[in-house]
């Protein structure tokens, strides 16, 4: 009788669950591109000073 091959059955499953979690990871960053897609950018503008016209405390 054959001997089970734990050590390839283990790495199977971590592959199924590493295969999961990106197919996961890429539909919320679908769903999230989606969402912030749909705003107008600039809407909640943020005003960010460039080096030049930050002054610092002498």
């Amino acid at each position: 009788m054959a001997k089970p091959n734990y050590s390839f059955e283990k790495r199977q499953r971590d592959i199924q669950k590493q295969q999961k979690k990106a197919e996961k990871l890429a539909k919320k960053a679908a769903a999230k591109e989606e969402s912030t897609g749909a705003e107008v950018p600039g809407d909640g503008a943020e005003v960010r000073a460039t080096h030049d016209q930050v002054r610092l405390p002498d």
